[in-house]
């Protein structure tokens, strides 16, 4: 049943290139939404800024992460593609919940706790508040579902809490935007090391990219921790062993896990050939994707209209949200 009037807003930030957390944790629920709700997909190229990249690296990040879109399945005539960047309206939205968010909230926010640790002497203004600039891509729309990861939930209450004062101050503008999975339980593809997810930043030989070669993705999950195997019947499989079969229920067919798992129990499970299933499968899966994103990118002029076109048609319905903003906290004076 098509919810078309319903609104779905997500995006990626644009910074390395797209691996298989986002594919999972993100574009295939993405082309799923496009047939049913009114879906807006930006590129958060905004968002990078506050880990100060290379901005010259910027524009070919956004053409290729538009092309990984494209070729996992989004359809422009069917939603809406923007850079976060050609929206003017999301940083005025900005700007006002900033004066609703408070310090000693935004200094918990679990992410930019992580990213004081690792960078600590690049805390900007703009990653304390990256949860208000997310609030205000989100709320910009008035969206009301948000396919988010695992970690990104505590952000998207964030949102709620921005959008809520907003309405108890000035008036009822913004709805309570909700995690949205399709019903299915919020996603994070974990790492081939053991530790934590898939990262464009950590790791990069345990993250597994969209744009990897055959022999690199064979390569990495080769590389992937294991041991010398259970040592009793039916044992309890360590965090890196569950890891390893979590990534097989992405790609390869239940019969094979279920040989696997009955192998593990049996204490007679050979991880070489788990390990070169599992890649095979992650090959099968991922070059079909790679090639029809290389072919994409090398229109180049057909990708920059796409994300004109969008621009255009989110900044149409972000105007509307920031009509309805103005005239609630009484900044239209004429």
């Amino acid at each position: 049943m098509s919810k078309k009037g319903e609104i779905v807003l997500s995006g990626v930030r644009p910074t390395g290139q797209l691996h298989l957390g986002n594919y999972f944790g993100a574009l295939r629920n993405y082309v799923k939404m496009q047939d049913e709700y009114n879906c807006y997909f930006f590129i958060a190229d905004l968002h990078s800024l506050t880990t100060h990249p290379d901005t010259r690296e910027l524009r070919e990040h956004i053409l290729s992460v538009t092309s990984y879109y494209l070729a996992s399945g989004l359809d422009p005539d069917k939603c809406v593609l923007y850079c976060q960047s050609d929206l003017p309206q999301t940083t005025e939205l900005y700007l006002y919940l900033n004066m609703l968010a408070y310090k000693g909230e935004l200094e918990k926010t679990t992410t930019f706790k992580d990213k004081v640790k690792l960078q600590p002497e690049n805390v900007n203004a703009g990653l304390l508040t990256y949860p208000v600039l997310m609030a205000s891509d989100i709320l910009i729309h008035r969206a009301m579902y948000v396919p988010v990861g695992k970690d990104q939930e505590q952000h998207l209450e964030m949102t709620r809490t921005f959008g809520n004062r907003f309405n108890h101050r000035y008036g009822e503008v913004f709805p309570e935007p909700k995690a949205f999975n399709y019903g299915a339980q919020l996603l994070k593809v974990p790492s081939l090391d053991g530790a934590g997810k898939m990262s464009k930043s950590e790791n990069q030989y345990a993250t597994i990219y969209l744009s990897d070669d055959d022999d690199l993705i064979r390569k990495k999950v080769m590389k992937a921790k294991t041991d010398a195997g259970p040592t009793g019947p039916n044992s309890e499989k360590p965090d890196y062993i569950v890891n390893i079969f979590d990534l097989m229920k992405l790609v390869c067919a239940p019969e094979v896990i279920e040989k696997y798992d009955a192998d593990f129990n049996a204490c007679t499970i050979r991880y070489g050939d788990l390990k070169k299933q599992l890649a095979e499968d992650m090959v099968r899966f991922i070059s079909p994707i790679r090639e029809k994103a290389k072919a994409i990118r090398e229109d180049e002029r057909a990708l920059s209209i796409i994300l004109k076109v969008g621009a255009q048609k989110a900044a149409e319905n972000a105007e509307k949200t920031m009509d309805m903003v103005r005239k609630a906290m009484g900044l239209k004076y004429f």
